[in-house]
């Protein structure tokens, strides 16, 4: 007996809920923060990767630039947390759609190869800029009021907060790759040259998802930056678009579950084995090796081959 997807997904998505509503019982709230932070990141590069067929080596531009506005405008402008968040969704939104003009213009690697080179930009900017704090970033950012109302200082409440904001980027990446939208994007994906001859502009289409992809990437590192309460170099490195690829892969390229999943295990292990300091990234390769041994479409989509369903 075979079930309709959207009833799939729903029971999915029912379970999702179950579980940010009960791990903060067992679970530290903090780690569950990160881990949706690093979700929403992963989700929104598996928009590029997995949906279009785009490998970017240089994501972190985004997610760090991100992390880094939301924490200047929290911190020295004023902003509340969302007014933080927002800034920071706008200007990284506003960078990709600079980077993916440049970078749309070559296909394959060197288009992932000019991602790379336009994220070290980035990265030597932030470095170099006099408000980003340097090599220390910027710390003690203020969580400050929700509203004017609600203490975002309090676990809780910025716990609820990010869970519905969690919860409602995952709606939106669902409702963006079941649009007409994501069915155009995965037929370019899978063919160009017959999307061109139907009348498609494929340029559009992928520079759209591009800045898309941009967007929700820096919201999930403004997020972090809020949660954590500070933005570092570690953001905008190149070491963490190489995370966001293995979260994707290990999870499931083309699968809705598979970022989240693969963020978790991710997060997970780099908190649980810091440490072991840089061999940690020895640990997540061989995680990553397993994976692809063992889990060919990675951990959610061989489940979701196996029991015939798309996840």
């Amino acid at each position: 007996m075979t079930y309709p997807a959207g009833r799939i997904h729903a029971v999915l998505f029912v379970i999702l809920c179950g579980l940010v509503l009960l791990l903060p019982f067992v679970v530290y709230k903090i780690l569950l923060m990160k881990i949706m932070c690093f979700a929403i990141f992963a989700m929104a590069f598996n928009l590029l990767l997995g949906f279009g067929g785009l490998m970017s080596f240089g994501h972190a531009a985004f997610f760090g630039l991100g992390s880094y506005m939301a924490a200047h405008g929290a911190k020295e402008l004023g902003f509340s947390a969302i007014e933080s968040v927002v800034f920071a969704m706008v200007l990284s939104g506003l960078l990709g759609l600079i980077f993916g003009w440049i970078a749309l213009k070559r296909q394959g690697i060197y288009f992932a190869m000019i991602s790379l080179a336009l994220a070290q930009l980035v990265f030597y900017a932030i470095w170099r800029a006099d408000f980003a704090g340097g090599e220390n970033g910027i710390q003690a950012v203020p969580r400050g009021m929700f509203l004017g109302m609600v203490d975002l200082s309090n676990d809780w409440n910025i716990y609820v907060l990010f869970t519905l904001i969690f919860l409602g980027c995952t709606l939106l990446v669902y409702r963006i790759v079941h649009s007409p939208f994501g069915q155009i994007v995965k037929g370019i994906r899978d063919n160009e040259a017959r999307a061109i001859s139907i009348g498609y502009d494929t340029a559009r289409f992928k520079l759209i998802l591009f800045v898309l992809s941009a967007t929700l990437s820096g919201l999930g590192g403004g997020l972090k930056a809020i949660v954590l309460q500070f933005a570092t170099l570690t953001d905008v490195h190149w070491v963490t678009s190489g995370e966001v690829v293995l979260m994707v892969l290990v999870g499931g390229i083309g699968t809705l579950a598979g970022p989240i999943v693969g963020a978790a295990i991710m997060v997970v292990v780099h908190d649980y084995l810091a440490w072991l300091g840089p061999w940690v990234m020895v640990v997540q390769g061989s995680i990553f090796i397993l994976t692809v041994l063992l889990f060919r479409q990675g951990i959610i989509g061989t489940i979701g081959r196996k029991l015939g369903i798309s996840l």
